[in-house]
This record gives C-alpha cells, sequence and structure tokens, in this order.
C-alpha cells in the first residue's frame, strides 16, 4: 500500500514527508508499459507529485508538474488532486537529456487564479530539479530525495522518498540537524525497501518527530476520466461537427493519456447524447 507520512520535526521547526509509492509507480509502468529511463522519470515525478497533493489545503485542490527536453523530443507530466489521486504519462523519447529544458508547475486552489512555477532543468536527477523549483520559484528552501528501483523484469521493487522543508524561524541547529539527517536519504528507494516507510519514521526520526502532528494518507495512481465527463468535453462541438466526425472517421475518439483508455462514439452514441 502506497503511504505517506507527513509530521513535524526538530522543535516544529522543520516539515517531514516520507513516502513509499512503490504500489503506484508499479500501475504506471503497467498501464503505460514502461521501462528504463521512463519508468524511473515518471516513478520518480508521481512521487513529488504524491507529496504536493499532500500539501493541497482545498477541497478542489490540483497541482501538475511537467517536464519537457530543451529539443521537444521528450516530455512526461503528471497530475494530483487533494484526494490524492495521482497519475501521469511520458510522451516521446526519454533516452536524452532533460538538461536545458524547462520545468512547470501549476497549482490550483480551486477559487482564485492558479500558481504557476517554473525553472530551467540543471540536471536529470529530479530530485535536484524539484530543490532547484522550491529555490527559485517558491523561495522555500526544501531538500528533496527521491528515488525508483527496477528489477531485471522492468518491475518496481521500491520507489518513494524523503522532503523535508523548513520553516520560518527555523533555528541554524536544527537546520543543521535537518542537513545531517538528509544524507542518510542519498539513496532514497534503496532506503524504502529496506525500512518501508514506517520504519523511516522509526529509525530515523524516533525522538525528534512531534508524534501528535504525525499522519498518515494514501495516495494511489487513479484517473479522474470517466465516460461521462468525456460526453461533456465533446457536446459543446456539436451534433452535426461531431456526426462530420463520425461520416469521416467512422467514429469519434478520445485518448485519455493519464490512463491510456480509448473512449469511442459512433453516430447512435452521438445521436443519442443529444436526445437527452
Amino acid at each position: 500500500m502506497n503511504k505517506l507520512f507527513k509530521a513535524l520535526v526538530y522543535d516544529r521547526q522543520v516539515s517531514l514527508s516520507v513516502l513509499d509509492t512503490t504500489d503506484l509507480v508499479n500501475k504506471a509502468i503497467k498501464i503505460h508499459s514502461l521501462s528504463g529511463k521512463s519508468a524511473e522519470l515518471l516513478g520518480n515525478l508521481l512521487t513529488v507529485c504524491a507529496y504536493m497533493s499532500g500539501c493541497l489545503k482545498s477541497p478542489k485542490g490540483a497541482v501538475s508538474i511537467t517536464v519537457k527536453s530543451p529539443e521537444g523530443s521528450g516530455s512526461a507530466s503528471v497530475s494530483g488532486d487533494v484526494d490524492l489521486h495521482i497519475r501521469g504519462y511520458v510522451d516521446g523519447s526519454c533516452k536524452h537529456t532533460f538538461v536545458g529544458g524547462a520545468l512547470t508547475v501549476i497549482k490550483d486552489d480551486g477559487f482564485y487564479r492558479p500558481f504557476v512555477g517554473a525553472c530551467q532543468i540543471e540536471s536529470d536527477d529530479v530530485s535536484r530539479i524539484m530543490c532547484d523549483y522550491f529555490r527559485q520559484s517558491e523561495q522555500i528552501p526544501t531538500a528533496v530525495s527521491v528515488g525508483v528501483k527496477l528489477a531485471e523484469d522492468g518491475t518496481c521493487t521500491a520507489a518513494g522518498g524523503v522532503v523535508m522543508q523548513l520553516l520560518p524561524g527555523t533555528s541554524e541547529e536544527n537546520v543543521a540537524k535537518a542537513e545531517e539527517r538528509m544524507q542518510a536519504f542519498t539513496d532514497p528507494a534503496s532506503v524504502i525497501e529496506q525500512y518501508g516507510a514506517d520504519g523511516v519514521i522509526r529509525n530515523f526520526f524516533d525522538g525528534d518527530i512531534d508524534q501528535k502532528g504525525l499522519y498518515l494518507l494514501h495516495p494511489d495512481y487513479i484517473c479522474n476520466c470517466s465516460r461521462s465527463k468525456i460526453e461533456g468535453i465533446i457536446v459543446p462541438l456539436g451534433r452535426d461537427e461531431l456526426l462530420s466526425v463520425c461520416d469521416e472517421q467512422g467514429a469519434v475518439s478520445v485518448h485519455c493519456h493519464y490512463c491510456n483508455t480509448d473512449y469511442t462514439f459512433d453516430k447512435d452514441d452521438i445521436l443519442k447524447l443529444f436526445d437527452k
């Protein structure tokens, strides 16, 4: 089961998140038939998205993260919401470097204008990319260490990581404690494989954590699309336009990249939509 522990540590001056997203990443690998670098990239981005989704406050909150290669040959996008429904996909080739490309983050609280942050990608390491993003776009000192470990058969044996964020007024002593502790997570996937998220809390933060503020969330790979939602998207095109597409192509087809699902509407389906 996927887990996201959230808590405050070091005199409640540092926000801590510990994630085990192994099952979530395996779902993504299966849905998109991913392997190698593509599986690792999407898995790490899904883990980061699970963390950021766990920070949303509004009932309508949502977040999306997109990375694009400099030459436009590859990209990856992930999205999540306040219910921790996480999904994503890889578009194009991920065999080449993303250095020189761009990261874009959109956070929507559901009420006001969405926050859009961006930074240039200076590393193919998702952990470093996200550290740069938080420093440049949100001006929040944040240490991010996420990882994915794959078996020879392509399945994910471990995925997850640790995120620590300094709160305003953090003392130098506690900054040093946080920096020192993050050194234990240079290979986060191996740590998650050995201890699990629960074990990380017990073995690395016992005595430093505010137990009253510790809580557990369960992110999962869930796409929010449905046939009824797709109907709502195509109906504004109008009856005549949709029937014209059916005449030319045999049916109206809509593909959801997040869950790799095709929705097909033939002439009878279109007529029924406008007879409702």
